[in-house]
């Protein structure tokens, strides 16, 4: 791969090295267990609905998950608690929209926000050391490139419909390092297609990794206020749905499996931050098209709901599956 990159990939990679090579010659130990969810691809996996999911699952486990988070466009300053595990303490602007969504939906799972997730431990540790019921399992959200802290377990997804995209790292393609760094993996998930080419790829890559298939599926409408409807409220319905999310097709693709007559679509680039232009634009667009209900992400919820609301805005909320030996392998790996 190296032989063909460009010059705008080589600065990139030459950069990635530096860093890389430098983090692991500084990297931290945590006292306690480490467990990573990430991927090698610029956004679009799904890493936050697997990171709520596999928090659920350690607290079934007896363990106290601690959710470490860089909070992604997040201004507030690190180390900070965004939760406590009893709902959000900081607003959209000061955690970022995914922890502000992790918050929101987490019961009992503490979450801090710093870009160094070993300070983010540490302070964690000062904190809480006296409030938890059961072992410390820090989960880094979006860490397989976070190499200055020492995991005991990285979990890799990759997305089956689109996996490494023209396979070239940025800024001419979304990979984040070369594919080769797959090796480091502990465990793969191929999320939103059963993609065996790139199964049999990764059983080439690394082939020690196990590998699974997880699916993102729609549980639940909600609205501004956080009341629940089901998802045939939409069957036969005229609906416009929008995202600002890194891969809106996936979304497309999931409203239009749940019946509804799709009537226009609008994908805002990733983390999006919505404006009052922006309400006034899909509030025409509904009318215009003569539409039921706007349908949004659970994602874009933090960002709406500081602009007038909509009039029959819903979000769709969605759950992460996956095979319950993922889940032992991953747990098994942390004995």
């Amino acid at each position: 791969m190296r032989d063909l990159m460009g010059p705008l990939e080589l600065i990139y990679y030459l950069g990635y090295f530096v860093k890389k090579r430098y983090s692991l010659s500084h990297q931290n130990r945590l006292p306690h267990l480490v467990v990573s969810v990430g991927n090698i691809t610029l956004g679009g996996t799904g890493k936050t609905p697997a990171t709520i999911a596999l928090a659920e699952e350690a607290k079934k486990r007896g363990f106290s998950p601690v959710l470490l988070t860089r909070g992604y466009r997040g201004k507030a300053k690190g180390p900070c608690f965004i939760s406590k595990g009893t709902g959000a303490l900081l607003n959209v602007e000061e955690a970022g929209d995914e922890p502000l969504m992790m918050a929101n939906i987490l019961s009992g799972v503490p979450i801090v926000k710093c870009a160094n997730r070993y300070a983010g431990g540490i302070f964690a540790l000062a904190s809480l050391d006296d409030r938890v019921d059961g072992p410390f399992l820090f989960m880094l959200d979006d860490g397989f490139q976070h190499w200055n802290l020492f995991r005991n377990v990285d979990i890799v997804l990759i997305d089956g419909s689109n996996p490494f995209g023209n396979r070239k790292m940025f800024p001419v393609g979304p990979l984040r390092e070369p594919l080769t760094e797959l090796r480091r993996a502990d465990i793969f998930v191929i999320t939103k297609a059963r993609n065996e080419t790139i199964l049999n790829e990764l059983n080439i890559i690394n082939p020690h990794a196990p590998v699974f298939f997880g699916k993102y599926e729609p549980v639940k409408f909600k609205d501004a206020a956080g009341n629940s409807f089901p998802l045939d409220l939409v069957l036969n319905k005229r609906v416009y749905a929008f995202c600002g999310i890194a891969n809106p097709e996936s979304f497309k693709r999931m409203v239009l499996s749940l019946g509804g007559d799709l009537c226009g679509f609008k994908a805002f680039r990733d983390h999006y931050n919505y404006k009052k232009t922006d309400s006034v634009y899909l509030a025409n667009q509904g009318q215009r098209l003569n539409c039921d209900f706007l349908i949004a992400t659970e994602k874009d919820m933090a960002k709406l709901n500081r602009l007038p609301r909509l009039d029959n805005l819903l979000y769709l909320a969605i759950e992460f599956c996956v095979e319950t030996k993922f889940f032992n392998c991953v747990f098994s790996k942390l004995v």
